[in-house]
């Protein structure tokens, strides 16, 4: 496969901002827990359009989840994330085979949708001060894992299902890397089976991932150092204006 004709018709300018955008949203994943997911299609949909964004995020993924784990991997839960995988691998395939029979138009609505949705439902939980036991956190997996199969952007959910089982700071951070790893891999064999995985999606996934890799080290000598809350907000912000950016587009 020639990685170098992923870039067909795309200009060093776009390719500069695309990496710029990756080491931005690595260094905020590091620190808020998520972010990479949320962003990237910001940039990346009006340059290649909605349908290869999934696979794309899926295999960077990997990348800076990697790097995560390495930076943070004596936070890491080992027990809730068996707990989180059992039940939510075998809902992410179904997840991830869904997206592939999306049309362009679909899969930017749903893009959208998930990244306007995540903003109140982390607020929410947070508010509404959620407790969940193994139990729970299986439950809540379960339906993670139908959403993470299909839809950029949906961290938060995984995120907010950490915190609400105990876990706090660096070590949400690590345990939702930990898990990401396992989810991709699965993710990514669904879409090779299915044949959406090009040199385009390869050559922008290697490109982000890449990048992302010393994010996560940034990150980790911010974490205790810069207001999360203040990262947060800014994501929030830019979160629900991207999902209302891609659903206008795509209805247009």
């Amino acid at each position: 496969m020639n990685l170098l004709a992923g870039f067909a018709d795309i200009s060093l300018l776009q390719i500069l901002l695309v990496a710029a955008m990756a080491l931005i949203a690595s260094v905020v994943g590091g620190v808020a827990g998520y972010g990479t997911g949320a962003l990237m299609p910001l940039v990346l949909v009006p340059l290649i359009g909605a349908e290869p964004i999934v696979p794309i995020i899926a295999i960077s993924a990997l990348f800076s989840n990697s790097s995560r784990v390495s930076a943070f991997v004596r936070y890491v839960s080992w027990r809730r994330v068996g707990i989180v995988l059992v039940c939510a691998v075998p809902t992410c395939v179904l997840g991830a085979y869904g997206y592939t029979l999306l049309t362009g138009k679909g899969a930017a609505i749903v893009i959208g949708s998930m990244l306007i949705a995540s903003v109140p439902l982390r607020r929410y939980l947070k508010h509404r001060q959620v407790k969940l036991g193994e139990t729970g956190l299986a439950l809540g997996a379960f339906g993670y894992g139908v959403v993470v199969g299909g839809t950029a952007g949906s961290g938060v959910i995984l995120l907010s299902l950490l915190m609400s089982s105990g876990l706090e700071g660096a070590s949400v951070i690590a345990t939702d890397a930990a898990v990401s790893i396992v989810i991709g891999v699965v993710k990514i064999s669904v879409f090779g089976l299915a044949g959406v995985i090009t040199a385009q999606v390869v050559a922008f996934a290697v490109l982000i991932g890449l990048i992302a890799v010393p994010g996560a080290f940034l990150a980790r000598a911010f974490v205790e150092r810069m207001p999360v809350h203040m990262h947060t907000a800014i994501l929030d912000a830019v979160v629900i204006f991207g999902g209302i950016f891609l659903i206008i587009s795509a209805m247009r």
